[in-house]
């Protein structure tokens, strides 16, 4: 069996466009915020469900149908699978592709893993992922797929754990761990470690909005837009940076 996971729904019009054969299976999550714990993954997913649903206004039940059912086919795949993971560069997309990485980790059995990154894009458009991909330049990325070995699902494990954990001293050192399977992994990861800095220091990302304002249009479209080409390697939609952008406003 060969199976396709999709970081969101807004590639899937177009990957079907392709023509590939397998299951496609959709990750409808945003791990970049939120509470993780949970020492199990049924108390992991109910954290998540409450989380989302007090963040999201929407009901906890949702949950377990967008995500769970997805996540639930991957968990139940046959021997000797095929998973190719579209996952981007920034770090929402890292935060999710880890930790399905954690989960075909713990898989038994012969597996295959790849990811397909946004390989069509120039070293300037890295933190764009496929929202502008034609379907042949899916395509192409599709033939650029990387193979992961055993041991870097081994390192994307630890990643998975660090983060969820909010182990960032941990999450330092696996970032300088250099593998083509990880472009980009210590900027990431830095990137991370800077929504966390030390007592007296403002996070980057609100340090970053409350400069936009400070020096241009206040309104959150442009600070939204702006945010998001000064730092797209967070990956942030609307909704991550709204609420940072309240906060900031808030606190004047």
């Amino acid at each position: 069996m060969v199976y396709h996971i999709l970081n969101g729904d807004a590639l899937t019009d177009r990957f079907k466009a392709m023509g590939l054969s397998g299951q496609m299976v959709v990750t409808r999550e945003c791990l970049v915020e939120g509470d993780l714990s949970g020492d199990t993954l049924p108390e992991f997913f109910k954290t998540r469900a409450r989380y989302l649903s007090a963040a999201y206004q929407a009901p906890e039940e949702e949950y377990a149908t967008a995500v769970v059912a997805e996540m639930n086919r991957l968990l139940s795949s046959q021997d000797n699978s095929e998973f190719n993971l579209w996952f981007g560069y920034d770090l929402f997309c890292r935060a999710n592709l880890w930790f399905i990485l954690s989960l075909l980790y713990d898989l038994p059995g012969r597996k295959e893993v790849n990811v397909v990154y946004p390989a069509h894009l120039d070293e300037q458009e890295v933190w764009q992922d496929f929202g502008g991909a034609t379907v042949q330049d899916l395509l192409f990325c599709f033939e650029h797929r990387i193979k992961l070995e055993e041991e870097v699902l081994t390192l994307s494990k630890e990643l998975w754990t660090a983060f969820k954990q909010n182990d960032l001293e941990k999450l330092g050192k696996l970032s300088a761990k250099s593998s083509p399977a990880f472009p980009y992994l210590r900027e990431v990861c830095q990137a991370h470690l800077d929504r966390f800095p030390k007592s007296g220091e403002e996070p980057r990302p609100e340090r970053t909005i409350k400069e936009i304002i400070q020096s241009s249009d206040s309104d959150f479209p442009s600070v939204f837009r702006a945010f998001s080409e000064k730092e797209g390697i967070y990956g942030f939609g609307d909704s991550q940076v709204k609420r940072i952008y309240d906060k900031v406003v808030q606190a004047g």
